[in-house]
């Protein structure tokens, strides 16, 4: 089973062009099961993936929901031996794929958070200086409000893949799936500056001994490609002076997206901007916009009551 499991990584990572970011989830998914299945199965005889069944990945998810997992790491263990099991039927290993009879935990569906139009607009004038880190950061922060790119979008973009005349950006998503999305004049003359200041303090005297990526758009003092963990540093680092606290890149991606339904565009255009393979991804985007409109109304309407205010009333009502 150890050799089947490196073979299926070796197809997500080379062949389906996985993230990184999945590769070493699912290479933890798999040990944690392997692991399992060994001492359950073993002392009943050899241990093949013939003879998993049903039952055992039941008996692995509620072990892990006994170790404290959350649901939703369960049902991305879930769904990782569903996608391993179909490799193996796909490779004539097995028939039948055990996991797709196991029920996957029901997961809390949660609104993701957004920022105003305001604090976006806030965040964007948060770096400050003519400085390299300072110029660097702003355009890191436009970009990302500017196109809704993923942070592996992001740190993966290459000067070329920019069309000032167009003004787009080429983009590698998830399975190295390429797409183009507008990018903002003010995008556009954020990352121009910046790149000029770097031009002129040619990034810093130790990058000659560095490695450095010169095609990448977002580099450090050294001249390398950004990681993501550093982007979310960076974002945590300005978005720490909002009134809400700090946040993640990835609210900037929802706050794209919300803002663009806001006024008015197109539910497909979104998908096609942020990458979504299913419009219902792209859909939970129209209940955030909903409750804005919800809000507004109650704030603005003469007659509008509130939930709150309307339960507030009934209570009145009946203490009399």
């Amino acid at each position: 089973m150890d050799r089947a499991i490196r073979a299926f990584l070796d197809v997500l990572a080379v062949q389906e062009g996985a993230s990184p970011q999945t590769i070493r989830a699912y290479t933890s998914d798999l040990a944690q099961f392997h692991a399992f299945a060994l001492a359950a199965l073993k002392p009943r005889g050899a241990m093949t993936v013939e003879s998993i069944e049903a039952g055992l990945i039941r008996e692995f998810l509620a072990a892990r929901d006994r170790e404290g997992d959350k649901n939703t790491s369960l049902a991305r263990k879930l769904a990782c031996l569903r996608s391993f099991f179909r490799y193996l039927i796909r490779v004539g290993r097995l028939a039948v794929n055990p996991a797709e009879d196991v029920r996957a935990p029901k997961l809390p569906k949660h609104l993701p958070h957004v920022l105003t139009k305001d604090d976006a607009g806030a965040l964007m004038e948060f770096p400050r200086g003519e400085g390299y880190e300072g110029l660097r950061d702003r355009a890191i922060l436009e970009t990302l409000y500017s196109t809704g790119a993923r942070v592996s979008e992001l740190v993966g973009m290459n000067r070329e893949d920019i069309s000032r005349s167009e003004g787009v950006v080429r983009v590698r998503g998830k399975g190295e799936k390429e797409r183009v999305i507008p990018l903002s004049p003010l995008a556009l003359e954020a990352i121009d500056t910046y790149h000029a200041q770097a031009s002129v303090a040619a990034v810093s005297k130790s990058s000659a001994q560095g490695s450095q990526d010169i095609g990448a758009v977002f580099r450090n003092r050294r001249g390398g490609r950004l990681t993501t963990r550093t982007i979310a540093r960076i974002v945590a680092k300005y978005s720490g002076q909002l009134s809400g606290g700090s946040i993640h890149p990835h609210t900037l991606r929802h706050s794209f997206a919300t803002h663009l339904l806001d006024e008015g565009a197109d539910l497909r255009a979104i998908q096609e901007m942020l990458g979504h393979v299913s419009l219902s991804t792209t859909q939970k985007y129209t209940h955030l916009a909903t409750d804005q409109l919800l809000a507004l109304y109650d704030r603005t309407h003469p007659r509008a009551v509130t939930a709150a205010e309307a339960v507030k009333g009934d209570k009145q009502k009946g203490s009399r």
